[in-house]
């Protein structure tokens, strides 16, 4: 009778766990929508155009999790958050994922109880500065004026970049990144500090953009990508392998001008990938195509990165240390298999 009633109990906790874990990918489907954390307003990385229509990096990932489970990317409801926000937000069950030029930390995860599930994008903290300045590196910045976003890594990067070089700072927090914009150029401050990515794209709302430079001195690693909540193991893996798939299929060759030679393919790394070979899909709990639904909504990770952020883009950021890994680059996935 023990035994039995331990089997019992064992069977309970295990249907209760799998449950549990399935919490948000279930939600969503039943809701039929995705609710995703965005910037407030990030060219090239998430921003709304004067229609209401979101477009990005950061907005890609929205919309791929849209097209693996619900097989359109049009099924997303942007939620615009400040970087004081974002979080609250997410472990308040606001929005579903958060994808929105976040850095990952240990207290982050320790602390704050949320997951990082992977890293679409390799950055580092930069300063943007008036190049009527004709200053050429971060270690002539003495005395400087830096604006520089609330609730965000930067502050105290900041801080401790300029007393390790023995460097006076007066520094301003502001609660936007159009609120650094605008303090920069009424001259509230000189400089202003935020990811090198997130500088490239704040001197383009500016009144006169060639007028600005982004120094190449980078002080911190900032490594972005998507979170989400702890304990809902299901949700976190679909989210990483979707940013996963998209590198890979990179990687292999896979876009939206050859997704249908990939279908048709003979190689085992790629008839894994789109879902002809091995039901990878359905162990995450969508369709095992998920990652071809991805790759016909944005592309893939190099696609969705030239299209918004890269040299072709408004925004002209180099591809560097995001190039693949065979290509040079750091940006890696794990194999489907």
């Amino acid at each position: 009778m023990k035994t039995i009633l331990a089997i019992l109990a064992g069977a309970t906790l295990a249907l209760t766990a799998t449950a549990a874990s399935a919490q948000t990918l279930k939600a969503v489907k039943d809701r039929g929508e995705l609710v995703c954390g965005v910037s407030k307003g990030l060219p090239g990385f998430s921003a709304p155009d004067a229609a209401g229509s979101w477009s990005g990096f950061d907005v890609d990932v929205c919309k791929a999790l849209a097209a693996a489970i619900l097989n359109d990317p049009g099924k997303v409801k942007y939620v615009a958050l400040t970087a004081d926000e974002r979080f609250p937000a997410l472990k308040d069950g606001k929005i579903d994922v958060l994808s929105r030029n976040s850095t990952w930390t240990l207290e982050r995860e320790a602390k704050l109880g949320l997951l990082f599930t992977a890293i679409n994008y390799y950055d580092g903290q930069g300063f943007l500065v008036r190049d009527a300045r004709k200053v050429t590196s971060a270690l002539e910045l003495n005395k400087s004026k830096v604006c520089v976003q609330a609730g965000t890594t930067a502050e105290e990067n900041t801080r401790d970049y300029f007393a390790a070089n023995g460097m006076e700072l007066e520094l301003v927090t502001l609660p936007t990144s159009g609120d650094l914009v605008k303090a920069y150029e009424d001259g509230k401050c000189d400089t202003l500090t935020t990811d090198v990515s997130q500088l490239y794209a704040l001197r383009l709302t500016m009144a006169k953009p060639g007028d600005h430079i982004v120094l190449p001195d980078v002080i911190s690693k900032e490594p972005l990508g998507p979170v989400v909540r702890q304990g809902d193991d299901q949700w976190a893996n679909l989210v990483k392998w979707t940013v996963f798939g998209m590198i890979n299929a990179e990687e292999l060759g896979v876009a939206t001008s050859t997704i249908d030679q990939a279908l048709a393919s003979k190689k085992p790394e790629v008839r894994r990938l789109v879902g002809t070979d091995g039901g990878f899909g359905e162990q995450l709990g969508v369709t095992n195509d998920f990652v071809v639904r991805i790759i016909k909504a944005v592309g893939n990770y190099g696609e969705s990165f030239e299209r918004n952020v890269g040299a072709a883009s408004k925004l002209g950021i180099p591809r560097g240390i995001n190039q693949l890994w065979s290509m040079g680059g750091i940006q890696y996935a794990p194999p489907v298999r």
